[in-house]
């Protein structure tokens, strides 16, 4: 069950005067909705009502005629809309609609890897383009369930990317460990916690080296947990990298 409270949170934001959508898009995207379910909506057409205040109110009246599957995904929909590429309103409503109502969604991936955990690594990765690209990727081909080692070497190189331009050098993951070592120290990052991302972070590379780079035996039951780690790298650099 979504509240009510968080339905109009979303319909604020998305029906936002200056950055939401406007009234005929609104009219448009919940006609299409209203079809695809069999559902009645209320406000189906623009222009809306003159006794309705605004077209935020008619994008909560509409939301609120769907189940909370159909509302789940409609939200999700329009959070993923070109316009709000650059919108970080909507990216953040987008982390917190998966994160606290993600057991309603039907996309294969929720069984799987973390989707909340996904979506804030994207949101950290924003100001990394290439980064970025290489990790998204990643994600396509994690989801089509194709190029196992492909999908993981796109997940390496991404993180080692990020690494250069955090530390302004060119060298590999494997040459990095000291240069992270003093940047976490920098940063007054605990000296407990630096060595154990430090140790981690050699495991990981380690365990590339063996399992894919070399070898080429993924086992594709580890393919979620480094991908999961992958993210928790590459959001913790980046926050650590933003502070002074």
């Amino acid at each position: 069950m979504i509240p009510l409270t968080f339905i109009t949170y979303a319909s604020e934001i998305l029906g936002d005067t200056q950055n939401g959508l406007s009234g005929s898009k609104i009219a448009k995207y919940c006609s299409a909705f209203s079809l695809d379910y069999n559902v009645n909506i209320p406000y189906s057409e623009y222009p809306f009502p003159l006794n309705l205040s605004n077209k935020r109110s008619a994008l909560k009246e509409n939301l609120k005629a769907f189940s909370p599957q159909q509302q789940f995904q409609i939200i999700k929909y329009l959070c993923e809309l070109d316009e709000f590429k650059t919108n970080s309103t909507v990216k953040d409503l987008k982390i917190k609609l998966i994160s606290r109502y993600g057991s309603l969604s039907s996309d294969k991936l929720d069984e799987k890897i973390n989707e909340a955990l996904l979506e804030e690594t994207k949101h950290w990765l924003d100001g990394f383009p290439e980064v970025l690209k290489l990790y998204e990727d990643a994600l396509n081909k994690y989801e089509n369930k194709i190029f196992q080692r492909n999908l993981l070497d796109d997940l390496r190189l991404a993180l080692e990317k990020l690494l250069k331009q955090i530390l302004g050098n060119n060298k590999s993951i494997e040459n990095q460990i000291n240069e992270i070592g003093a940047f976490l120290k920098g940063k007054n990052v605990s000296k407990e916690l630096s060595n154990m991302f430090v140790k981690q972070l050699d495991y990981f590379t380690k365990y590339h080296n063996t399992y894919i780079k070399h070898d080429d035996s993924v086992i594709d039951a580890e393919i979620e947990i480094i991908f999961e780690f992958t993210c928790s790298f590459m959001k913790f650099l980046v926050r650590v990298n933003q502070n002074s």
